[in-house]
């Protein structure tokens, strides 16, 4: 359910005196990267030093993703800390903001995937080890669709790969009834994707290319490779909108972003499996793998879809704070951090679960996290 923008402000105002009350000491971690997984530690809070002292200007942007929550985060943040300015641009998606991060123009960029090998490299540039990979956001890919008179759409991983790959162009395809267990009215079906550079492109092709390599001949990018009849739109926005305008249209989003559009459940050996934040929160803590860059503190993580379940979310969505390892301005490293510290917090992401719909990521994380954060300079 969507909140109202009513219900979204008290949230943010509720959340905001719980950060209030919780922020007052750091938290840190074992320092592992290893696989995190669900156990009684992660019900622990995890807190961080927000310094309400602190002035001047932070510059970041990218993942449209996280657009909702950086807003409710820097809403929740300012109410603490006034003289700070958090100035994210969610406009031109991961793939600009980590272009903006790589040239120095960001302190810190949004992106729905890790840094590249060889983004990695060009950071050292900027950063003297490179930039480090903080997961601050995890939600799932939404596959919504806009179909007349119908709200509830089942497809399995096989049939999502062959509409997506132009190979099933009509509702009433058998592969579809079998899947709903009824035909859908005959008519065209019409695909959405991103035109730009998309961190939610990515997480969508990496389970597509990871479970359907039969019917999806094409390697995980962040840029879409289907063309054809497909209606190609630039940020999440973009999709979501023409999908919500057209008629027969099928695409893909961050769940948080789809407004009020319906969402396909998606069939994992057998069941189909609606998103739910608890559903999101099972794959982080089943299929969530280690995949550092080798840069001291990065928290790069990656899916492995042979371990989902019927408990499972089967498409996740984790994005991530990239920032440097060492900043060469100090004051830039300490406003980034504190406000990052915040985010990657229990009170933080509790602003983002209740403002943006995303799941809180596990508090193992969290406070590997926040060890890292600390180390920055």
């Amino acid at each position: 359910m969507k909140l109202t923008r009513i219900a979204q402000v008290g949230a943010i105002v509720a959340v905001g005196a719980i950060a209030l009350a919780g922020c007052s000491s750091n938290t840190s971690g074992s320092g592992s990267t290893g696989t995190p997984s669900a156990s009684s530690s992660d019900a622990a809070s995890v807190t961080s030093n927000v310094d309400p002292s602190l002035t001047g200007t932070i510059t970041a942007g990218g993942s449209s993703a996280q657009g909702n929550a950086e807003k409710a985060w820097i809403t929740a943040y300012n109410a603490q800390v006034k003289g700070v300015t958090v100035n994210y641009d969610q406009s031109q998606g991961s793939g600009g903001g980590v272009t903006n991060f790589l040239s120095g123009a960001y302190d810190f960029a949004g992106s729905d995937s890790p840094l590249n090998a060889d983004q990695t490299t060009q950071s050292a540039a900027q950063c003297t080890e490179g930039g480090v990979n903080i997961p601050v956001y995890l939600d799932g890919v939404a596959i919504i669709f806009n179909i007349p008179g119908v709200t509830s759409l089942k497809l399995s991983g096989e049939t999502i790969a062959k509409i997506f790959n132009l190979q099933i162009t009509d509702w009433s395809d058998p592969a579809i009834t079998a899947d709903n267990g009824t035909a859908l009215p005959a008519g065209a079906i019409t695909t959405v994707a991103r035109s730009d550079g998309s961190g939610t492109t990515q997480n969508f092709t990496n389970y597509l290319a990871a479970t359907q390599a039969a019917n999806w001949p094409y390697p995980a990018a962040n840029s879409w490779p289907v063309s054809g009849n497909v209606s190609l739109q630039k940020g999440g926005s973009g999709v979501v909108n023409t999908v919500q305008s057209g008629t027969g249209t099928i695409g893909y989003a961050d769940h948080s972003a789809i407004g009020q559009l319906n969402s396909a459940s998606i069939i994992q050996d057998g069941t189909p499996i609606a998103f739910t934040p608890e559903a999101v929160t099972e794959t982080f803590a089943v299929a969530a793998v280690s995949a550092s860059n080798g840069v001291p503190g990065d928290l790069s993580m990656k899916f492995d879809y042979t371990k989902l379940t019927t408990e499972t979310y089967p498409i996740p969505l984790a994005s991530y704070a990239v920032l440097c390892s060492t900043f060469k301005n100090a004051e830039q490293a300490t406003l980034t951090t504190n406000y990052l510290g915040f985010v990657a917090s229990t009170a933080g992401q509790n602003v983002a679960a209740k403002n943006a719909g995303s799941a809180p990521l596990p508090s193992s994380i969290l406070e590997q996290a926040q060890k890292t954060l600390a180390a920055i300079k």
